[in-house]
């Protein structure tokens, strides 16, 4: 060891600590594998597990970074069964609960998100045509500007401000367009908040008008609808 070695340490670091317990509790890693050296008592909401297979997460990895169309078996909310059509995957997106393809549909001409588990095979490849450039909806990022109930308490706002790390009372989640309907879905601000009481609704978006006003038919991405697969 020369007199020019300095050691590194891991950084405390709040999220990641927290992320590894959730990994541990959803199986995704074995407590072997965890850098946390003596595990405290916890649990976590259970998570449905989502039956994607490797096969297909493969083969729609190398679409994207090959940028290629990828035929695939896929059963659609708005079809009795599953039938091939082809793809053009730009992106892999997780709504929070379950992971998509973003990717253009030349059938419909529209960029759509298709559930990686409801594809459950695949089989030709070839170029494609559309770019990821060529989804404004992907492209385009808005601001959430949340902000706790008005109507809750001194002392609850505050727990609140705690809870998503406000300042002054505001904090800004930027977000893709593409994924606004999953980002308000899980922040429970996709209903009015006032058919919901303070205490439940907790929080608030500042800016509604403003994020709905530029929102087209369509536009905000949803896994199911006439505008998706």
């Amino acid at each position: 060891r020369s007199s020019s070695f300095s050691p590194v340490f891991h950084q405390p670091d709040a999220a990641q600590y927290l992320s590894q317990l959730r990994s541990l509790s959803d199986g995704i890693i074995a407590a072997e594998d965890s850098w946390i050296g003596g595990l405290p008592s916890f649990a976590c909401a259970p998570t449905p597990a989502r039956g994607v297979s490797p096969k297909i997460l493969r083969a729609m990895v190398t679409a994207i970074k090959r940028h290629e169309a990828i035929e695939v078996f896929y059963q659609s909310m708005s079809s009795p069964d599953p039938v091939w059509r082809w793809i053009e995957p730009h992106a892999l997106v997780f709504d929070g609960f379950r992971w998509h393809a973003r990717a253009h549909c030349p059938r419909s001409g529209a960029f759509k998100d298709f559930v990686l588990s409801r594809i459950t095979e695949s089989r030709s490849s070839k170029p494609a045509d559309a770019r990821s450039l060529d989804d404004s909806d992907w492209e385009e990022q808005v601001d959430l500007q949340i902000a706790p109930h008005p109507e809750l308490s001194a002392g609850q706002r505050k727990a609140i401000e705690l809870d998503y790390g406000m300042e002054n009372g505001l904090t800004i989640i930027p977000v893709r367009r593409a994924m606004l309907y999953y980002a308000l879905k899980r922040l429970g601000l996709d209903t009015d908040p006032a058919a919901r009481r303070p205490q439940d609704q907790q929080i608030v978006l500042l800016n509604a008008a403003e994020i709905r006003s530029g929102t087209r038919v369509g536009s905000v991405s949803q896994p199911e609808g006439p505008h998706y697969a």
